[in-house]
């Protein structure tokens, strides 16, 4: 016992800062990985490989020679397969690092703007919903979305509920889409989204309710949709849908997140800027 506790001590001893801070920083790592796949399918994908890993010394132990050499062969190759599994979430994880690190993006910082716009989103929402129009309207973050704006006609006007409410009239050549608006200004209409390839959602919901999830999941959009069977307004955020906002609900929730995205904390970028002004200063 004495020598258990001998040990301990020199092991407590021989740690350093340096140590102790590649403890944090590796826990930190794990625990963002796994909030980014939480409650996703690629949860259910990790906990099958932490089984395989627990049942590999398990079937050395109890000589399971056949199970054994099954069980090497696929960690063999998981390192591969993990890769393609896990796409989407490491696509997530390497674009959630570039937003929080490197962004240069400012998005409807002006309060007054804000404002001005959510209210003639909401405006032209609730007629869409009123008469039971369907509507995808993708709000930008700092997440370009230029790939998706690309596959669309470009506008580039000024955010009004009337021009809104007319790209989604039936049989109009835009309606069939998502409208993309950056900052003040519509900046394209029917755009094409990603599906969300989610098994949780509803069968009752179309191919509108999925895109507007799919283009979530890829970023930090703020996705808006109306259904066009029932008139019922839903938001889709980081993957998550919620449904049955009305104009005043609806207003109140994209204030309260966009202003949540004007407190963000400085980034590493525009602190080698600062760093950078001081020194030439």
């Amino acid at each position: 016992m004495a020598e258990f506790f001998g040990l301990l001590v020199n092991s407590i001893k021989a740690i350093s800062p340096f140590s102790i801070l590649d403890i944090i920083v590796v826990s930190y790592i794990f625990y963002k990985g796994y909030m980014l796949i939480r409650e996703t399918r690629a949860e259910q994908l990790l906990k099958g490989i932490l089984l395989i890993l627990l049942l590999i010394p398990v079937s050395s132990i109890l000589k399971l020679t056949m199970l054994e050499w099954i069980l090497n062969k696929t960690i063999t190759i998981g390192i591969l397969s993990i890769i393609i599994i896990f796409q989407p979430e490491i696509r997530r994880a390497l674009e959630h690092l570039g937003r929080s690190a490197f962004n240069d993006r400012h998005l409807l910082e002006n309060d007054e703007i804000m404002e001005k716009v959510i209210n003639e989103v909401t405006e032209a929402v609730e007629s869409l919903s009123k008469s039971k129009t369907g509507a995808l309207i993708v709000i930008e973050n700092r997440t370009g979305l230029g790939e998706v704006i690309s596959t669309g006609t470009k506008l580039d006007a000024l955010v009004s509920s009337a021009l809104l409410e007319n790209i989604f009239v039936v049989n109009t050549p835009l309606h069939d889409g998502a409208t993309i608006i950056r900052n003040d200004r519509i900046i394209a209409s029917g755009c094409f989204l990603p599906l969300t390839n989610s098994d949780d959602i509803s069968k009752l919901l179309g191919t509108r309710h999925r895109a507007g999830i799919g283009i979530s999941e890829n970023s930090d959009a703020l996705t808006i949709i109306v259904s066009e069977e029932t008139g019922v307004v839903s938001l889709a955020v980081n993957g998550k849908l919620t449904r049955n906002y009305t104009k005043e609900r609806l207003k109140d929730i994209l204030i309260r997140i966009l202003k949540a995205k004007q407190k963000r904390k400085i980034t590493f970028r525009e602190r080698v800027v600062l760093w950078s002004k001081k020194i030439r200063g």
